[in-house]
Order: structure tokens, then C-alpha cells, then sequence
């Protein structure tokens, strides 16, 4: 099934505008989802707007916004006064700076999304700009869902690929974590030395797609058990894992490596080395 745009518009970088489609770049299908039912008759709980003032249920056309700006005492915020609040256009996203994509910190992305070029004639300019962005990234600001968003854009594969970003004010300082001052400056040369020696025993290529999600996988075999009414074994709970010195659970973690290192490659030995035969002599006449 192809997949479907979520919001159309532009692309401007300086005077070049683009028309794009954003498509959603995740799938929350993947992820199993609970409804909440009345354990007594198994239906369907209905969440009511209640008002614990007034003693009753409350109609969505009786519903405000209001931002509590003392304990208890609010501003009545209603459609016209936050129509006041001055954004960009809601079909574009402008482009303001390029930076390297490197510098852009995990910590700010909040989600990603998918562009692509938004009809025959945008797929030229697309594919030029995308060329053009190479291990680079866009910053700009585009409105959605009823609010500006930061924005940072990248190429990947044929298209692009937007994240929606935190601001600054969003994310908190490391420096407010007290139990981080407790972390030594210095670090042991040994230690340090058998850290990397076990870190480089276990570096691959970095691709995410090998890796399943089990407990999803899971929860859906206990689901399909449930409902083909078979009995389901629960887990034995693991016991948690001991803290042991860290030069001994260094030196043990390089000798498991090695063991298992070696019985892979003996187990590839073994079948690689087929038994042959030689072919019986014709004999020779005479």
C-alpha cells in the first residue's frame, strides 16, 4: 500500500520553491495497541469530560483553553486570540541556514519525516537541491499541526529526510543531573585500554535493520495463544545481574569473545572441509 502524504506545500531555500509532500517516516502499526474495556462485561470504557466543580459531565462545545498562570487562577485562551499568533505560512518550509549534518545533536531530534517532490515538474529542482545538500543539513521552520516547528532536513536515499526538533529551552542541561558529579574526571590507562579492547571486539557496520523488536513479537504470540485459547507459559524471571569489579568483568567479557570467535571459525572449518574421492583409473590398453 503506498503511502500517503500528511501535508503539501513548499520548500523554499532562498528563491527556489519546491513543491513536497511529508509523508510520515514511521509506522505505528508496527507497535501492538490496547483498548481499555470494563473487566466485568468487556466493553468499551468511553472517557467523559467531567467537572469536579459543577458535579457533572461536561459538553465538548462547553470546553476552553486555559493556561494557569497562578495555583489555580487561568487565562481563557479562545480561537480568535490564538489566531493572533503571528506564524510562518502553513505551506512552507523555510530554509534559513545549512550547517553540517554532523552537528546536529540527537538530543534535539523529536521526529522524522519523508519528503518527496510533489509532482513531474518538482522532481528536477528536488533532485538537484538533494545533490546540492549532500552531508549537509537545511535548518528552517515550517507550521504544523497548529504550531511553528524547528526543523532540520537531509538527504537520504532519493529523497529527503525532515526532523522535527526540539528548542533549546526544551531540553534540559546535563549539568542538572547531580548524580553525574560523582563521575571521575580520570580515568585508569588500563581500564581504559581493556574497555576499547572489548568495545572494538563488539563494532559491526551500524546496521539497525538486523534487529528485531522481541517484545513486540512476543506480546503478538501471546495475543494469538489467547485467542486460540491455549494455555501460555510465563518467563522465569531473570535474577539481576551482579556488580563485580570492572578490570575482571573486562578481562572475562575479551575471554568470551575469544572462545566464541574460535568456535565460530572451527565451526566454519569443519564445513568447509569436504571428504573427496579420486575417481578410479581407467587402465591403459594394451
Amino acid at each position: 500500500m503506498a503511502a500517503r502524504p500528511t501535508w503539501k506545500g513548499y520548500l523554499k531555500i532562498s528563491l527556489v520553491n519546491i513543491p513536497v509532500r511529508v509523508f510520515p517516516a514511521t509506522d505505528s502499526a508496527a507497535t501492538v495497541s490496547f483498548n481499555q474495556l470494563h473487566r466485568e462485561c468487556r466493553s468499551r470504557i468511553n472517557q467523559k469530560k467531567w467537572c469536579s466543580t459543577c458535579q457533572t459531565e461536561v459538553d465538548r462545545t462547553d470546553i476552553v483553553k486555559g493556561y494557569e498562570f497562578e495555583k489555580g487562577k487561568y487565562v481563557v485562551m479562545d480561537e480568535e486570540d490564538l489566531a493572533k499568533v503571528k506564524t510562518e505560512s502553513t505551506r512552507i518550509i523555510n530554509i534559513v541556514q545549512f550547517a553540517d549534518a554532523t552537528v546536529i545533536d540527537p538530543v534535539y531530534v523529536e521526529r522524522p519525516y519523508f519528503l518527496a517532490p510533489d509532482g513531474q515538474v518538482a522532481a528536477d529542482a528536488f533532485a538537484v537541491m538533494r545533490e546540492g545538500m549532500q552531508g549537509k543539513a537545511a535548518v528552517g521552520k515550517m507550521a504544523l499541526y497548529g504550531r511553528e516547528y524547528l526543523v532540520a532536513i537531509m538527504p537520504r536515499e532519493k529523497g529527503l529526510v525532515m526532523y522535527t526538533l526540539r528548542h533549546a529551552s526544551e531540553v534540559r542541561s546535563m549539568s542538572a543531573i547531580d548524580e553525574l558529579k560523582a563521575v571521575p574526571a580520570k580515568i585508569k590507562p588500563g581500564e581504559l585500554k581493556l574497555a576499547r579492547q572489548v568495545i572494538g571486539n563488539f563494532e559491526v557496520g551500524g546496521d539497525l535493520t538486523q534487529y528485531k523488536d522481541s517484545y513486540q513479537e512476543e506480546l503478538r504470540r501471546i495475543i494469538d495463544a489467547k485467542i486460540a485459547g491455549e494455555d501460555i507459559v510465563a518467563p522465569i524471571d531473570e535474577a539481576p545481574p551482579k556488580v563485580v569489579n570492572l578490570m575482571e568483568a573486562l578481562r572475562q567479557s575479551l575471554e568470551r569473545v575469544s572462545v566464541n570467535k574460535k568456535k565460530a571459525a572451527r565451526a566454519v572449518s569443519q564445513k568447509g572441509s569436504v571428504k573427496t574421492t579420486s575417481a578410479p583409473r581407467k587402465r591403459a590398453r594394451g
